[in-house]
């Protein structure tokens, strides 16, 4: 049996402008199923929120989202920030470059103290990242 972690992010009400953001980032098959096609019960008037989006990406990485539904409340903060590492520097500066878009580095993305690249950033939707890109092994 496999099991994988995947980052699940909530969002008030942008979830598939935000999912639209990732694609342009990280390409793959989007998909996108609303409270109303979901089949769950919902207040008629969040009936186009989207109650589970999911970015397949080539890699294996899968990002899921929804919209929380009202009365559910979502932290303005969070302690978790998504991560990106591997060897391959240009896809990595090429996700960096796309999250940046709109967002704010924290950290930028240079080499670090243990020898790789390494950078922080918050996008334009919130969501913290870190981007690793491993240095060369000697």
């Amino acid at each position: 049996m496999t099991v994988r972690l995947n980052p699940y992010i909530s969002f008030h009400k942008n979830a598939r402008e935000a999912l639209a953001f990732y694609h342009s980032v990280f390409g793959g098959e989007m998909h996108l199923s609303t409270y109303a096609e979901g089949g769950m019960p919902h207040d008629p008037a969040e009936g186009q929120k989207i109650m589970h989006g999911q970015l397949d990406a080539p890699n294996g990485m899968t990002l899921m989202i929804s919209d929380a539904p009202a009365g559910m409340p979502i932290p303005n903060q969070s302690n978790i920030s998504v991560s990106l590492s591997g060897d391959d520097e240009t896809l990595l500066r090429g996700y960096w470059n796309g999250l940046a878009a709109g967002g704010q580095p924290t950290m930028p993305l240079e080499k670090a103290p243990w020898g790789d690249t390494f950078g922080m950033l918050v996008d334009k939707f919130g969501v913290s990242w870190m981007v690793n890109i491993a240095g060369q092994r000697g």
